[in-house]
């Protein structure tokens, strides 16, 4: 059985929980599920240019957790540009 998830601090809140690309119906559009965790490590580490270290401090979680957590965000965000899906990030 794997270890439970522990919470990560999360401060930063979206002012949208919603992206899509112009011109293209929302019902028309795949949708990507970007987690409050992921959009808090993309917004500390590439918005605010907190070293990952630092980052892994302010939400709580270790360095290489942190990384997981980046590397999944960022994959995600990266996948709604090039293929042209919406974003929704969950506020859990």
């Amino acid at each position: 059985m794997p270890r439970p998830c522990k919470r990560r601090r999360v401060r930063g809140r979206p002012n949208s929980s919603y992206f899509k690309p112009a011109g293209v119906q929302r019902v028309e559009l795949e949708e990507i599920a970007l987690a409050h965790d992921e959009f808090e490590a993309i917004r500390l580490v590439d918005f605010l240019e907190m070293s990952q270290l630092e980052a892994g401090e302010k939400m709580q979680v270790s360095q290489p957790t942190l990384s997981r957590i980046l590397k999944s965000g960022r994959n995600k965000v990266a996948d709604a540009i090039v293929n042209g899906k919406a974003i929704r990030i969950n506020r859990d």
